[in-house]
């Protein structure tokens, strides 16, 4: 069963399927009422509002809000442009969605055929205001943005399946509980689809695959799919029990159906994407040709989808673009990603022709625009975060360490500052002998979600670091363990880094100190970890030896597609990783000796 736009929004969403889940429903999500109809302009083109031939329908989307509902700080807040004549120029302070519904809602104005989608990571690895609330506050932002429709990312399967139905359908947390007096969470007004995530036992998507968007007689079809490899990504013991299918099957084989309910204009939405040349918003990707200025994932993915999909919604990368990537048929097709955390949205035209039914591929156009500060706050979500921070406050205020300047966290570097601060904080943790022995730490990038920012946010004043501020940076509150690994097994994780599943997007693990190796950019695959450099304390790792390595859960689980380290033995589990970095803040620094950003130097870069 599918979601179809009615006149009001129903509370009857409801997650499928088995391993004790909730039974299969239809997950109905409303629109405003249609505008009334006026004159066409004469030649079939509805002037917007009327029933002439030709409808322009605006299609409002972002991806990878990951929670943050106040404005992020540092470069978390930061976009580049491109300027006129060539040179690019950095646009600070921007995101907070408090200004990204301010955005949407203006640009809504003057269009009646207004739809706004969504491409997944909406919750988890959150800030503490709406991760510390298992991102309640987020769902209940999304529904005054009047969210139509998102796909599931994997960050939605963080706490499992069935915190993602309560999610969608409303109630208290199982253990936590109701968190505001006499209020009960009633979960997401929009539907959230997994098309191509299903009961392994039955073959049903857990959540509907497609929703169905109408006003006025004009109708779009959105389908919603995660990454296939999301199971690689997020922890076993909440999935357990689903399938996380192709992406490219998904989609085409849920086009076929809504074509047979008479839906022609369809719009994917994928929690999978692309990596543009360049960094920059505004950057044009189809130089010299159409798509020509993309790679990653998303490439094969949209010259596969079926020609019958009009547009894709993308995310996962957190990069930004607005590319037309050749279809199966050689012909453009709109593929966008707003980057991350509220500080772009897209606006995409699609032209819909109410006597084909479809969308006239050839008149689509779209832009990424910047959520810019300098609009007024909307007072809702304002008022939304207030609440939520009053709550926290207690919590999130309390002062963990100090720090002397920006800790980075740069996107596009092997080795960053901040994940060089969390491997030695978890390597001191789990060190001495009682806490497992550990001698080196290895940390997923993936799991360093903010910069530490030395200007003060909430008033704690400059260089404090609170522990809302570290919560934002280690969001997931993974277990630590300490493992046995052989050398050959360490230089085997190293090589999965640029390897295997990682190979097209390499994930370089973040090292403690005394651990040093060479990145050699210039060859490809296992082979760009160069072995012979591998080194802890300045001697060469014996493939034969044994070491003690300190890691996360997911880590010593295979997540992000280093299979080599579920091979670990002797598991020790000590603290979270959140309790070690905060610790380590507390010991290393002070008001009077604030810590020093960490120097990089562990990993060596040949380009």
């Amino acid at each position: 069963m599918a979601a179809t736009a009615k006149k009001k929004r129903t509370a009857g969403r409801i997650l499928a399927v088995g391993a004790g889940l909730a039974t299969v429903g239809a997950l109905v999500a409303a629109l405003p009422a249609g505008a009334s109809g006026t004159k066409s302009d004469g030649r079939g083109q509805g002037n917007g509002y009327g029933y002439g031939r030709y409808v322009d329908v605006q299609l409002l989307s972002f991806n990878d809000l990951h929670g943050n509902l106040e404005p992020p700080t540092g470069s978390a807040g930061r976009v580049t442009q491109i300027q006129p004549d060539g040179t690019t120029k950095t646009i600070d302070g921007v995101g907070g969605v408090e200004y990204l519904a301010t955005h949407l809602r203006e640009a809504r104005k003057g269009n009646p055929y207004s739809v706004t989608a969504a491409a997944g990571d909406m919750i988890g690895a959150s800030p503490l205001v709406s991760g510390l609330f298992h991102d309640e506050p987020t769902i209940e932002a999304l529904n005054k943005l009047k969210l139509d429709v998102s796909s599931v990312g994997n960050h939605e399967f963080d706490e499992g399946a069935r915190e993602l139905a309560r999610m969608q359908n409303g109630g208290c947390h199982p253990t936590a509980g109701c968190f505001e007096e006499g209020k009960r969470f009633k979960g997401a007004n929009f539907p959230y689809l997994a098309a191509n995530v299903t009961d392994e036992k039955t073959g049903r998507p857990i959540l509907d695959p497609y929703f169905i968007w109408e006003r006025n007689g004009v109708k779009v079809g959105f389908i919603g799919v995660t990454l296939e490899g999301t199971a690689d990504i997020v922890s076993a013991e909440g999935i357990k029990g689903l399938k996380f299918g192709d992406e490219i099957e998904a989609i085409n084989k849920y086009t076929k159906v809504l074509e047979r309910k008479g839906v022609k204009s369809i719009v994917a939405l994928l929690h999978e994407g692309g990596v543009p040349a360049s960094g920059s918003y505004n950057y044009d990707c189809d130089s010299p040709g159409p798509g020509d200025g993309i790679s990653g994932p998303i490439v094969d993915i949209a010259k596969n989808v079926s020609p019958q999909v009009d547009a894709m919604v993308t995310g996962h990368t957190h990069q930004a673009y607005a590319c037309t990537i050749p279809d199966p048929s050689g012909k453009p097709r709109t593929v966008t990603s707003a980057a991350s955390f509220g500080k772009l949205y897209t606006d995409t035209t699609l032209t819909y022709d109410r006597r084909t039914k479809d969308i006239v591929r050839t008149a689509v156009s779209s832009a990424n625009h910047v959520v810019t500060r300098d609009v007024a706050k909307a007072a809702d979500m304002t008022s939304l975060i207030e609440r939520w921070k009053t709550l926290a406050a207690p919590i999130a205020s309390r002062p963990v360490g100090y720090i002397s300047g920006d800790i980075d966290n740069p996107f596009d570097a092997p080795e960053k500052p901040l994940g060089n601060l969390i491997a030695d904080a978890q390597l001191e943790g789990l060190a001495p002998a009682d806490k497992g022995g550990a001698q080196l730490a290895l940390m997923n990038p993936g799991g360093v979600r903010a910069p530490l920012v030395h200007k003060a946010s909430a008033g704690e004043g400059d260089g404090v670091v609170t522990y809302g501020e570290a919560y934002t940076v280690q969001p997931f509150t993974n277990m630590m363990t300490a493992v046995d690994l052989t050398g050959a097994q360490l230089i085997t994780a190293l090589q999965q880094q640029v390897s295997g599943p990682n190979q097209a997007a390499p994930k370089i693990l973040q090292v403690s100190k005394g651990f040093t190796y060479t990145l050699d950019l210039t060859k490809t695959g296992a082979d760009r970890i160069v072995v012979s450099s591998v080194k802890l304390n300045g001697e060469a790792i014996d493939p034969s030896k044994t070491y003690r390595v300190a890691m996360n859960e997911f880590l010593a689980g295979g997540g992000d597609g280093f299979a080599v380290l579920k091979e670990h033995k002797n598991k020790l589990v000590g603290a979270s990783d959140l309790d070690l970095f905060t610790a380590y803040l507390g010991a290393h620094s002070s008001a009077s000796a604030p810590l020093a950003p960490p120097a990089t130097g562990r990993i060596t870069v040949v380009k």
